[in-house]
């Protein structure tokens, strides 16, 4: 089926990938990405959250499982037209993408999808790239995001199947599976990634490489997190990932899915210069820009204005 894995994935040969000098790796991965991509260009998306908190999912990573006590707020989803406001300010502040957030466990019909369909309608309007991230869905609901006019739906697979239960219990890994291809099946393009620094060892984070990779078609979009441990979480005391960890990650994504963009996405924030340099070499073309990342803090866009201008790279600006 069109959006699932429809071939084995192949965990040995990414973790061969990963487990590389790390400068041989980022050297080859570089030279794949200058074929496939402009290595000067950094595609900037910007994301809210429209709806905080109070999920019912377990994940152990999450400030907005109503499961833990954390310190994130809840609030209720947002107005269309609040919004819409914040979509135009991601605009003028260079984002080309306008990705909006709910933490629910699935969509559900009714007044609050109808108010997403109207968001996702009002973001085509202003000339931005829609994504949402709404958690699963149906084939039906997928068909009228694609009507409203978006772009991207991201659904993350977070870790590698043999991880995966020690992550969370309320969705299995298949659930995910199934929601990507819907998301498919209605000719909306895929944004899925994962979390790194949840517990896992490396051949976790192969077979999470693996599983992308294996994808039919791969996903446009590939979202590489790294944890940022929340209070009251069960992951709230964890320790920090290796940056090379990170570097090799990124470099084994753009391998395994050369025309995939690879986005450094949270986490960034704890991120030294150098590492970010080292990732964009090894095909890292993809950025949240702002403030926040749904609950958890972003570089200031101060900050990514002027390592961009240090590296050299140039923010796209205006929707493709």
């Amino acid at each position: 089926m069109t959006g699932t894995a429809t071939t084995r994935p192949d965990v040995d040969a990414a973790l061969a990938l990963l487990e590389r000098p790390l400068l041989d790796l980022v050297f080859e991965a570089a030279r794949v990405h200058r074929e496939h991509h402009d290595p000067r260009r950094v595609q900037c998306s910007q994301l809210l959250s429209i709806k905080t908190g109070g999920c019912p999912e377990d994940c152990t990573y999450c400030s907005q499982s109503a499961h833990f006590d954390t310190p994130a707020p809840r609030a209720p989803r947002m107005d269309v037209d609040e919004v819409l406001a914040e979509a135009r300010r991601a605009k003028e502040s260079g984002a080309d993408r306008f990705c909006m957030g709910a933490a629910w466990r699935e969509v559900r019909d009714g007044a609050d999808f109808d108010a997403v369909l109207a968001m996702v309608r009002g973001v085509k309007d202003l000339g931005l790239e829609a994504c949402v991230t709404l958690g699963m869905l149906d084939d039906g609901q997928a068909r009228r995001l694609a009507e409203a006019g978006l772009d991207y739906y991201n659904h993350n697979l977070d870790t590698g199947r043999s991880h995966y239960d020690a992550i969370v219990s309320t969705r299995t890994y298949d659930d995910r599976l199934a929601t990507l291809a819907s998301v498919r099946a209605a000719g909306v393009r895929v944004c899925c990634g994962g979390i790194l620094g949840l517990g896992e060892d490396r051949r976790a984070r192969a077979e999470l490489l693996a599983e992308l990779a294996a994808l039919d078609p791969q996903p446009e979009s590939v979202p590489v997190n790294t944890l940022v441990p929340i209070e009251g979480t069960p992951l709230g005391g964890s320790e920090p990932l290796p940056w090379t960890e990170l570097v090799r990650t990124v470099a084994a994504a753009r391998l395994l899915m050369p025309r995939s963009a690879v986005r450094l996405s949270a986490g960034r924030s704890e991120l030294h210069d150098a590492a970010q340099a080292l990732c964009f070499l090894a095909g890292a073309n993809s950025i949240f820009v702002g403030d926040e990342l749904l609950t958890t803090p972003n570089p200031d866009p101060g900050t990514d204005a002027d390592l961009l201008a240090a590296l050299g790279l140039e923010a796209v600006r205006g929707a493709r």
